[in-house]
């Protein structure tokens, strides 16, 4: 009897030793932010409308769970974009041009649809082939300026987004096979150029988001199995003791905003030649004069993912699936600008993931050590965030 109560004893100082010991992940304090982000985002409903606020936050909430071929299709071009940012995160660059080349990336994608006769079988792979060309050309001359020049790339790369918007749309207005001046848009795509559909009726989902999250997920392999990816992310932390070592930092940095820039390209294509859900008729675009939305959406999925390919895959469905559900806020009289508000919100939590980390971990583990002294929870503290520190750098 005795050593039962003794294994118990033992068993039972485990459990809450390690619940002691508990070191949140970035993943469990980007979940936190997005229930924070809900949570205020719930206030805001209850503060603009008390009777209706209940049931706008279950629209907002669960909303996407009923079109969830749309949640796949429109995370799909905000998941590339992110990715672009993401990876510029590793290397230390910041890619704010995602919008420019996801918008030369479309173009491209579209030329190679409408000017080239090709083969079903092909023409569509062929389209989104042009489009990461499109991207990459995009995100070189940003990098090219970075490297040999030291211009800081978020100069260069805002100023090409309205470079190649404008080209884009001047483009488009002169082409007459293009654009149909009656309905001041481009024209149907051609069916054999479209992305073959994941056959969801009544949604514009296709292979795209198949092809995007293999991306996502062969990128976190070349990232984090890679000597290459190791490069990056060693000149991201610190470039001069990188070309110290003998790494080509100039030559990374062109590299890298040439693969952010085909990522984003890829995107503008995934979304351009995705198909219709009425037949004969594709996805079109209307040259406006506006910078492509989807390329700075791009910057709050990689935020939100901690710049990791994973978790910018699951952020993406994330912020996709809160802007389905804020588009049927409207049933319950909100404006569907209120999902941005709540996405604006988990950013803004997001941005403090390791502090949450290091807040909550603490406070855990004071709730279990109330007989400890202030000078072992203090030592242990130290070591939390010491720990917290080390695994972000990981990161």
């Amino acid at each position: 009897m005795q050593d039962k109560n003794n294994v118990y004893k033992n068993k039972k100082f485990n459990l809450i030793e390690s619940i002691k010991n508990i070191n949140f992940s970035s993943f469990t304090s980007t979940l936190l932010a997005i229930l924070l982000g809900l949570f205020f985002g719930f206030l805001v409903m209850l503060f603009s409308s008390p009777a209706n606020a209940l049931r706008g936050f279950r629209l907002v909430a669960f909303g996407g769970l009923s079109r969830l071929g749309d949640v796949f299709y429109y995370a799909t071009p905000i998941l590339m974009t992110g990715l672009s940012v993401g990876f510029a995160f590793k290397m230390g660059l910041f890619n704010i041009g995602a919008s420019g080349q996801y918008t030369m990336g479309m173009f491209f994608a579209m030329y190679a649809g409408f000017m080239l006769n090709l083969p079903k079988g092909i023409h569509w792979i062929v389209a989104i082939l042009f489009g990461l060309v499109g991207g990459m050309l995009w995100g070189f001359i940003p990098g090219f300026f970075k490297a040999l020049l030291n211009v800081n790339e978020v100069i260069t790369s805002i100023m090409f987004n309205y470079i190649g918007m404008y080209l884009v749309d001047m483009w488009i207005r002169k082409s007459p096979i293009m654009y149909n001046s009656t309905m001041t848009r481009t024209n149907y795509i051609p069916q054999s150029a479209q992305i073959p559909s994941l056959g969801i009726e009544g949604s514009n989902v296709n292979f795209g988001i198949v092809l995007a999250i293999l991306i996502g997920i062969i990128l976190y392999i070349i990232l984090q199995k890679t000597t290459f990816g190791y490069e990056l992310k060693a000149s991201g932390y610190n470039k001069h003791a990188a070309e110290y070592a003998g790494m080509k930092g100039k030559r990374n940095i062109i590299l890298t905003m040439m693969i952010a820039g085909a990522l984003s390209g890829l995107g503008g294509a995934f979304n351009i030649l995705a198909p219709s859900g009425i037949p004969g008729s594709s996805i079109t675009y209307e040259p406006i004069n506006i910078i492509a939305p989807n390329g700075f959406n791009g910057i709050a999925v990689a935020l939100l993912g901690n710049a990791n390919p994973i978790g910018i895959i699951f952020s993406a469905l994330i912020i996709s699936h809160l802007q389905r559900g804020g588009t049927l806020s409207t049933l319950a009289g909100f404006k569907p600008e209120i999902v941005d508000v709540v996405i604006a919100i988990i950013i803004y939590f997001s941005a403090f993931s390791m502090i949450l980390n290091s807040a909550i971990g603490k406070f855990i583990r004071r709730r279990f050590k109330k007989n400890d002294t202030v000078e072992d929870i203090q030592v242990e503290d130290e070591a939390l965030d010491a720990s917290n520190n080390n695994s972000k750098e990981a990161e």
